[in-house]
């Protein structure tokens, strides 16, 4: 008889939360700590959803994906989680660009990057504190039409280098292209550029596990291995609610349900067409969805050494960035995030793992034989790449291993396998989500400026305090008057 993961469960919960990426978690947590009883579902067999690692033999822990956030992330961490998490929380200082216009090192921040602008670059000095401070001033709120390739032709006009440079590392952050809106280079730009991009050492094995300890201490009821199949509604007062959700087979009642799914796959999957206004779900299908990545994994074998090459290298072979490149079956462009032993303390081993963004459908159309082809040459123009910057690692690796969007879909759930969310238009429907169906809300990547470690955070807490309105009217609703 197959185990059942939902065993000892409660009968009803004032929420229950889908998924269990950092939006997901951090949602929860924020709940818990309200008061409120919460119950957490996750699919797969290990939480943090794209924040998350898994092993291979040989010794092996690989984190999922490149992981580097703003500074702004040790505040969200310590006020929404833990001092102990926060205090974990390190800058990357060896950021370095390699490709056919330029070879830099950086800091990335705001000092570093303004002397490399004006003095490597020669673009004036009054030009790039203009373009910081700008950027600084950007809101969220601001209608501005301009797009991010108008905003770099309108301070670097026919600069492609500098546009490069600017550009290329937040694509690889949150998928976002020229074409996109300015403000949302420019938000996550200037959070990067404030003091640099700092990640979690000792790995997100050693943090998930953290938060997971935290979300039982404050009382949080987490289950993996459990797939939500579907929200359940009821016509109350002339307008349908949220009344609980089928998991697993099984109905569990709740007063509100936090997805942090896919936004696509929360309206048209879980809550279904049906529950919402034509003209809502014609909004939710027009959501573009954004692109995806690949990754390749790289263990170094026990007792070998790997040289200090620099925390983050981009690199390319393409001449000029494009964000149409970028994405190609056959891009040149990579990124590799390496290991050392002070990344994971109290180890002495070393791994690597390549990013290259990608779209869904060149790996979606795929034959079974040619998707095994197309893995391994992932694999080899990797190793030939990094090759270059490490010469003989190739014998130094006794584990190499491949991902793509379609391992991004299936472990995940997310629509179209996508790394980054959704473009713009998708934060909008997020937000309208519970004005349409009562007791339903969205906390997952969307917008880009919600995408990444410390915008699914923000936004986990933004919409777990209106769940937390939510459920405490509905609790006052319910008390006797003269109680």
């Amino acid at each position: 008889m197959a185990y059942d993961w939902l065993k000892d469960i409660d009968d009803h919960y004032d929420v229950v939360v889908i998924g269990s990426g950092l939006g997901g978690l951090t949602g929860a947590n924020v709940l818990a700590k309200c008061g409120h009883k919460v119950l957490l579902l996750e699919h797969h067999y290990q939480l943090g959803g794209l924040a998350t690692w898994f092993t291979r033999k040989g010794g092996h822990i690989f984190d999922i994906s490149l992981h580097g956030f703003p500074i702004g992330m040790i505040k969200s961490v310590r006020k929404y989680w833990s001092q102990d998490i926060a205090d974990s929380i390190v800058q990357l200082k060896g950021v370095r660009f390699i490709n056919p216009q330029f070879s830099i090192d950086t800091t990335f921040d705001r000092e570093d990057f303004t002397r490399q602008l004006v003095d490597k670059f020669k673009v004036p000095a009054e030009t790039v504190e203009r373009f910081f401070t700008d950027l600084r001033a950007m809101n969220f709120y601001d209608n501005n039409p301009e797009t991010t390739g108008q905003m770099f032709e309108r301070y670097f006009p026919g600069r492609d280098d500098v546009q490069r440079l600017l550009m290329e590392p937040i694509a690889y952050a949150n998928g976002s292209t020229m074409d996109d809106p300015a403000i949302t280079f420019g938000i996550v730009f200037s959070n990067f550029m404030s003091k640099g991009v700092y990640t979690f050492q000792g790995g997100t094995d050693v943090l998930v596990k953290k938060m997971a300890a935290e979300l039982k201490k404050n009382g949080v009821e987490l289950r993996k291995h459990v797939l939500v199949e579907k929200v359940l509604t009821e016509e109350r007062d002339g307008r349908k609610q949220v009344t609980g959700v089928v998991a697993n087979g099984r109905t569990i009642r709740c007063d509100a349900v936090l997805s942090n799914s896919n936004i696509l796959n929360t309206v048209l999957r879980l809550g279904g067409e049906e529950n919402f206004t034509p003209e809502f779900v014609a909004q939710a299908k027009a959501v573009r969805v954004n692109s995806s990545s690949c990754q390749v994994y790289l263990g170094i074998r026990k007792g070998e050494t790997l040289p200090h090459i620099g925390d983050l290298v981009f690199t390319s072979d393409e001449p000029k960035f494009s964000s149409d490149k970028l994405v190609d079956l056959h891009t040149t462009s990579r990124t590799f995030s390496m290991y050392y032993p002070d990344t994971r303390p109290g180890t002495d081993r070393y791994t690597v793992v390549v990013s290259i963004n990608a779209r869904y459908g060149d790996w979606k159309a795929l034959s079974e034989e040619q998707y095994a082809i197309e893995k391994q040459r992932l694999i080899d123009e990797s190793i030939a790449s990094l090759e270059k910057y490490i010469p003989g690692v190739r014998a130094k690796i006794d584990w190499m291993e491949a991902a793509t969007p379609r391992t991004i879909e299936y472990y995940t759930k997310h629509w179209n396998g996508t790394s980054f969310g959704t473009k713009f238009e998708g934060l909008k429907v997020s937000m309208d989500l519970p004005s349409q169906l009562p007791g339903l809300f969205h906390a997952g990547s969307v917008g880009i400026i919600m995408s990444g470690w410390l915008g699914t955070i923000n936004y986990g807490v933004i919409v777990a305090n209106q769940v937390d309105k939510f459920i405490s009217a509905r609790k006052r609703a319910t008390v006797p008057a003269d109680a």
